[in-house]
């Protein structure tokens, strides 16, 4: 996950609406599905999936009352603590 990207999604959902980003990640899911990818296009289009995901969770937190700073630095917090798991 790169966190400028995620920062960068969570804006355009403050400007937009996450609708964008849902059926974004519905296109890139199905897209997952074509035989003929390569194993590194699928690398790249999990890793915008994983970004886009992210945003939407940040976002989550930042409805709920979190700043940005604070709702980024614990999601992130929480991924890098269960890739330690």
């Amino acid at each position: 996950m790169k966190l400028p990207v995620i920062k960068h999604l969570t804006q355009f959902i403050e400007q937009n609406d996450q609708d964008y980003i849902i059926e974004a990640i519905e296109v890139l899911e199905n897209l997952t599905e074509v035989p003929s990818l390569k194993d590194e296009e699928l690398d790249v289009i999990g890793e915008l999936i994983s970004n886009m995901y992210g945003a939407l969770e940040v976002q989550k937190m930042i409805k709920e009352g979190a700043t940005q700073k604070d709702a980024v630095n614990s999601f992130m917090k929480r991924v890098l603590g269960s890739i330690d798991k």
